[in-house]
């Protein structure tokens, strides 16, 4: 049986809302066009700090360095506490296009996708129907990068890397592969380096955003086909949905207990659609199993 949530609407005024975090008392994500990482809290929402590119993944270190990815050239900043940036790391000799989403480990290695190739143009050209039919998109790396921002391993083939989550216990990833319509995991070893790629699950007319994980080992994935989010349990069983007024693009499991389901929504995720206006929304529901790992 399918567990069914409806979502209300927490927050409007977004353009491309991605990478919702919960840190600090806070839900933290970044907004694509409006160029900032926010934080949303009790008094509203909260300018945190401001990227002059295109803001996306986010994950902390433990000494409470934000790394937040900046997707048009490629690169994983480090915004220490007092808003202090640099740079620490560069992926695009990695990158088929724009860097993307990220998982932060508890040692600082940092799990990065990017798109692979140049989305919209190839939908234009290609149309939805092109991600139901051999070929498909090219594929895109997995990049690891290990805590002083050296690249220690790149895997490849894979198909839109995008939200990634840890298990509590950090030894397995599990890495949503957008245009394979399923997740994948692999063992994590000591150093932070993968192993062991499998198919955690295999969906259908689903096409996995931002993801995260709950006490109970399941997946809530965002699906950006629909407006939704799914529970989704080894396997590819889906035992919940989040309906939600827009599409869904991300997901995060805060609140002080971590049973509050964020999703960030929008109208469209095409950039001509949805970068010069304010149309995004996060919408939350209380769910009945709390958050887990990481982010």
């Amino acid at each position: 049986m399918v567990t069914t949530y409806d979502a209300t609407v927490t927050h409007t005024g977004l353009s491309f809302g991605e990478a919702p975090r919960w840190h600090d008392g806070r839900l933290w994500f970044s907004d694509f066009y409006r160029h900032g990482i926010f934080s949303l809290g009790e008094d509203g929402e909260r300018l945190e700090h401001t990227v002059a590119t295109q803001p996306s993944g986010l994950g902390w270190l433990a000494d409470g360095t934000l790394l937040a990815v900046s997707m048009t050239d490629c690169a994983i900043l480090a915004i220490r506490p007092d808003g202090e940036q640099a740079r620490h790391a560069e992926l695009a000799e990695y990158c088929g296009h724009w860097a993307n989403d990220l998982v932060v480990a508890a040692d600082g290695t940092a799990y990065a996708g990017n798109f692979g190739f140049a989305l919209d143009d190839w939908l234009e050209e290609h149309g939805v129907e092109g991600l139901l039919n051999e070929p498909g998109p090219p594929t895109a790396n997995l990049i690891v990068v290990a805590p002083d921002g050296s690249v220690r391993q790149v895997v490849s083939d894979m198909a839109f890397p995008n939200g990634s989550v840890l298990t509590e216990d950090g030894r397995t990833l599990i890495v949503a592969e957008t245009f394979g319509r399923r997740l994948t995991a692999f063992d994590v070893a000591i150093d932070g380096t993968l192993s062991d790629r499998r198919v955690f699950a295999q969906l259908e007319l689903v096409f996995p955003d931002g993801i995260c994980l709950d006490a109970e080992g399941q997946v809530w994935v965002a699906n950006p086909a629909a407006r939704e989010c799914l529970r989704v349990r080894e396997g590819g069983e889906v035992t919940a949905r989040l309906a939600t007024s827009l599409t869904s693009f991300a997901c995060m499991l805060g609140g002080e207990d971590r049973r509050t389901l964020f999703a960030t929504t929008a109208p469209s995720s095409t950039t001509s659609a949805v970068a010069h206006v304010r149309e995004g929304r996060i919408e939350s529901c209380v769910v009945d199993v709390p958050g887990a790992g990481r982010p």
